[in-house]
């Protein structure tokens, strides 16, 4: 039997709001004022064609580098600038298009080490291996189970991440993410050279968590998987905020066609 994690319920209202973020390298520009905002429930696809200055917002939001100007608000608050931590710690996780995992730890030693309120965080209880602190330890071991359970980790969850396939890295980056307890997750490309089982495997691991509450950013150049996926859909291009609405008026909307899918696009579709 599958273990379920327990997930804050979304809200119907906008949980992360940018508004007129810049962002700029050596003079030139990555983020020309991108304005968008990101419902508390369900996924929204972020797509554009490379250099569109998606990863580069992802950065910005995740507190990888900050903005040049404008404001980045999650859950009522401005965490533009912050450090990466302080934006996990609001709630807000990301994970990266390649996997970053720590290679010699085992699955589960990856996974406790995402989890919140580490006991071994803080030199006292680390040393006196206090109840309070075995009691986290412990709860954090349980929910890494029912994490690696729902993501059909288990059978991998003594082997190191080295050991495991392009895939299963990219579940062990959701899991990871799941440890944090987060209010939203932010995913970069989460099925990019994956095979396409898996691919299906993971898209189906993130409707759940949709349904459950859990609401999901993500960057994506399958379209067939954003389609499939995504109930919006936001187009960047030359880092600025292009389009967006539902997935069948996106690819057919011609500023994307031009911008994004291109001749390919509308010779196939």
């Amino acid at each position: 039997m599958q273990c379920s994690v327990p997930l804050e319920p979304g809200r119907n209202s906008a949980l992360l709001e940018i508004r007129d973020v810049t962002r700029s390298f050596y003079g030139v520009s990555a983020l020309n004022g991108v304005s968008l905002t990101v419902p508390g429930t369900g996924i929204t696809g972020l797509i554009g064609p490379n250099g569109a200055g998606k990863t580069t917002l992802f950065n910005c939001i995740s507190g990888v580098i900050p903005p040049d100007g404008g404001r980045i608000v999650f859950a009522g608050r401005d965490i533009a600038g912050l450090r990466p931590d302080q934006v996990s710690n609001a709630g807000l996780v990301r994970t990266f298009q390649i996997a970053r995992g720590l290679p010699r730890l085992s699955v589960m030693d990856n996974l406790m080490l995402y989890g919140a309120d580490q006991p071994g965080e803080r030199v006292l209880p680390a040393l006196l291996r206090t109840r309070a602190s075995l009691e986290r330890e412990e709860a954090l071991r349980a929910r890494a189970i029912a994490i690696a359970g729902r993501l059909n980790l288990m059978r991998v969850i003594g082997n190191p991440a080295s050991a495991l396939s392009g895939g299963q890295k990219k579940l062990l980056e959701i899991g990871r993410a799941l440890m944090a307890e987060p209010k939203m997750i932010l995913l970069d490309e989460p099925v990019a050279g994956v095979n396409p089982t898996l691919a299906r495997e993971i898209g189906e691991h993130l409707q759940a968590l949709a349904r459950e509450g859990l609401p999901i950013l993500l960057i994506e150049h399958h379209m067939d998987m954003v389609a499939r996926l995504c109930d919006r859909v936001v187009v960047m291009a030359e880092g600025r905020h292009l389009a967006e609405g539902r997935f069948e008026d996106i690819a057919n909307d011609p500023r994307v066609q031009e911008a994004y899918m291109g001749r390919r696009w509308r010779n196939t579709g």
